[in-house]
């Protein structure tokens, strides 16, 4: 009953609203009711954009300008809130109730990606201790030590192989693993509920996807439970262990609970891994389709990070977030009512001509091809960026360095999710 209560809440009376949007041509509707607006986004993106810097719609406001989203993220007037909170206020409670027995989740409370000042403060600032810049370069022998071994496997599938399955997902799940401290042997344990988690980011979901995904959450936080006290039974060097330890002893001796411990493990399986094997997939893609620029890259290897940028700015492996904001405001000379909830599409932003010249051009050597959005802004700036950038730079110069003459195969399979956008299959000859 309570899982019943709670789709219906979050994700079918949204579903029912935005039908009913649809068929009155409003934009907004369209992009969670229509598939074609998120299997080919960049032609609906247009739409919104030809309509002005903020659009405002039935349900809520949405913007593809690179400006007002980066004002969005930025801004003090707005804050993240649940991403399936209750569509209306009246709705709250018995949604509270419906979530009694729910088991932690990636993007609602206490999730960083859902919790603003001072909370957000507290729990980055605490996390911020163990996942630095320093430690996140200190991974690159490993990364590096990884891909190598991936590739090895990948050489003795050939001649017709699925990157995806066989590389892009797959270096990022050992990364994550590692994170966790989870040993190479029972990676596919973190893997069992890969897909299911990530699914939890979706929006306006069907039933059997939200039950998929609520058994996926249940099986992770379990585990995740079972895993948290052999680490603090054994601590290793890992992520996850740092965070079972550390403290803000400038904060009164601060330190994550459990559920935050759960919550941020969550997070890093459903956003850091998801996207990280979306860039890897949609970077390949680019190289493939664009030999020029592939040539360019290998010729000189400065370039590489200049490709993570530019596969991130064309093809934001998340194409869309939001915000709400948190009292009466004005964004591009538009009022905005405090609850109001504003669509930001990342995806556009990276390609928003008063930006980016020729946005639709794949150019490695793009000069500010690093002022794309896609890992967010402001205080919810993805703090695994570093980490992002690094599997992208090490995982494709590998690629194409282990097989030079990679060549795209016939059967390619894009994903069918309305907020990650990537490759499910792109099979390739290794020549």
């Amino acid at each position: 009953m309570r899982g019943t209560l709670r789709w219906g809440v979050q994700h079918g009376m949204p579903r029912l609203a935005v039908r009913r949007g649809a068929r009155a041509g409003d934009l907004q509707s369209l992009l969670l009711a229509d598939p074609a607006t998120w299997r080919e986004p960049y032609a609906f993106h247009e739409r919104v954009r030809a309509a002005g810097p903020l659009l405002t719609g039935r349900f809520t406001c949405m913007s593809a300008s690179h400006a007002v989203v980066r004002e969005v993220l930025s801004g003090a007037d707005f804050g993240v809130g649940a991403l399936h909170d209750a569509p209306v206020p009246a709705l709250r409670r018995p949604l509270a109730w419906a979530s009694r027995e729910r088991p932690t989740h990636p993007v609602e409370p206490p999730s960083m990606l859902a919790v603003d000042p001072p909370e957000h403060t507290r729990y980055r600032r605490l996390v911020s201790k163990v996942f630095t810049a320093r430690a996140v370069e200190g991974l690159r022998p490993r990364v590096e030590e990884l891909a190598a071994e991936l590739l090895d496997e990948l050489a003795g599938r050939g001649p017709v192989v699925d990157v995806v399955e066989g590389y892009a997902l797959r270096l990022p799940l050992a990364v994550v693993a590692e994170l966790l401290g989870v040993p190479a042997h029972r990676r596919e344990e973190v893997r069992r509920f890969e897909a299911g988690v990530a699914g939890s980011l979706e929006v306006a979901a069907g039933w059997r996807e939200v039950r998929a995904v609520d058994a996926a959450l249940r099986g992770f936080d379990a585990w995740v439970g079972e895993h948290l006290q052999r680490l603090r039974r054994d601590p290793g060097d890992d992520l996850l262990s740092g965070l079972v330890t550390v403290t803000d002893d400038e904060h009164g001796g601060q330190r994550l609970s459990e559920r935050e411990l759960r919550a941020t493990a969550g997070l890093l399986l459903a956003a850091g891994f998801e996207t990280t094997v979306n860039l890897l997939g949609s970077a390949t893609a680019l190289l493939l389709q664009h030999p020029d620029q592939l040539a360019a890259a290998r010729a000189d290897p400065d370039l590489w990070p200049g490709v993570v940028e530019e596969s991130l700015r064309l093809e934001a492996p998340v194409q869309l977030t939001s915000r709400r904001a948190l009292r009466d405001t004005v964004v591009a000379g538009q009022p905005v009512r405090r609850g109001t909830r504003v669509v930001l599409l990342l995806g556009a932003a990276g390609r928003d001509p008063d930006v980016f010249t020729d946005p639709a051009r794949f150019d490695v050597r793009r000069a500010n091809a690093r002022e794309h959005l896609a890992f967010s802004g402001g205080r919810h700036f993805c703090l695994g960026a570093p980490l992002a950038r690094l599997e992208g730079q090490v995982g494709l110069r590998a690629l194409f360095e282990r097989f030079p003459a990679l060549q795209p195969a016939a059967g390619a399979q894009r994903t069918t999710t309305r907020v990650l956008r990537g490759w499910r299959r792109l099979p390739v000859r290794l020549g």
